[in-house]
């Protein structure tokens, strides 16, 4: 009578070392494995002669695949060597994003521009400049700083102050309604966001260039907040056409960024106080954008060269 055994048990395995050469770990233990679709029962009883060995020639064990080959410990796995900008990872730890992590110098104020000595002119076009463009609505500021931006030969942004005071929806202060309190906390918030823009900008080499209605009989709230916010290398320039002129741009405006004519003419009243201010004044009556561009880097070009005191 013959009796179902097991493979030969595998040499006792010491603490610290590895499976024993020649066994595999996908070796039966003694005796048959339980059936699974059954519940597990007392197996046969031995046999009073049984010595542990096959009494004869039993049909072969099946054997186990082959195992896949070792995987090297994590602590053996190579590293990718860190980047300029990529701190190394732990091993095992996913890979970081491809582009790594680049620091960006934070904002600070702009200084004023140096003074180019008197044999070098600067040239605007190529400078990193910070912008402020004045004007009463329908001056063309937004379409001016629009197109000087684009053609420049280094990077701008443009800011627009209006499109910033825009985010704010529920509360917006509409500028056919009136000046109110809601309205000024909503451009000072505005202004203040757009300089710390600005200064962001500028401390990674892009230029600025901000619109901006900004008053002359109110410096602490106008010019005052932009160097605050930007800082006193922030060059003002005056957009200011004529009264018929913004009248004309201003009826074709829609939604609530065009005004009455009353409003439009009391705006380009108080604009009027400009002159006389030593801030450079652009009249583009007569000029459309591309030539009020150029003539804006001509403005520039001068004041790099004699900065204006404001």
């Amino acid at each position: 009578m013959q009796h179902a055994v097991g493979s030969p048990l595998p040499p006792p395995h010491q603490p610290g070392h590895g499976p024993a050469a020649g066994w595999s770990p996908a070796a039966h233990h003694p005796g048959p494995p339980p059936y699974q679709g059954a519940p597990q029962g007392p197996g046969p009883a031995p046999h009073p002669g049984y010595t542990g060995a096959p009494a004869g020639p039993h049909p072969p064990v099946p054997q186990a695949p082959a195992p896949h080959p070792p995987v090297p410990p994590a602590a053996h796995q190579p590293v990718p060597p860190a980047g300029p900008h990529m701190p190394p990872h732990p091993p095992g730890a996913p890979a970081p994003e491809t582009t790594g992590h680049v620091p960006l110098p934070p904002g600070g104020p702009v200084p004023m521009p140096a003074v180019p000595p008197a044999a070098a002119v600067p040239d605007p076009t190529c400078t990193t400049l910070a912008v402020l463009l004045i004007g009463p609505a329908g001056a063309g500021k937004t379409s001016v700083a629009k197109y000087w931006a684009e053609h420049r030969r280094v990077p701008t942004a443009h800011i627009s102050l209006d499109d910033v005071r825009e985010w704010v929806r529920s509360g917006f202060a509409d500028p056919q309604s009136g000046w109110n309190d809601n309205s000024e906390a909503q451009y000072r918030l505005a202004r203040r966001t757009c300089g710390f823009a600005a200064r962001n900008f500028l401390a990674n080499g892009i230029s600025c260039i901000l619109d901006d209605a900004v008053f002359p009989d109110r410096p602490v709230v106008g010019l005052g907040g932009w160097k605050r916010h930007v800082g006193p290398g922030l060059l003002p320039v005056v957009l200011l056409p004529g009264l018929e002129i913004v009248l004309e741009r201003n009826a074709e405006r829609s939604g609530n960024r065009r005004l009455t004519d009353e409003e439009v003419a009391r705006i380009h009243g108080r604009m009027a106080g400009w002159y006389g201010s030593g801030l450079p004044i652009i009249d583009n009556s007569q000029l459309d954008v591309p030539q009020t561009a150029k003539v804006l880097d001509d403005v520039l070009t001068r004041s790099l060269a004699s900065p204006p005191s404001w």
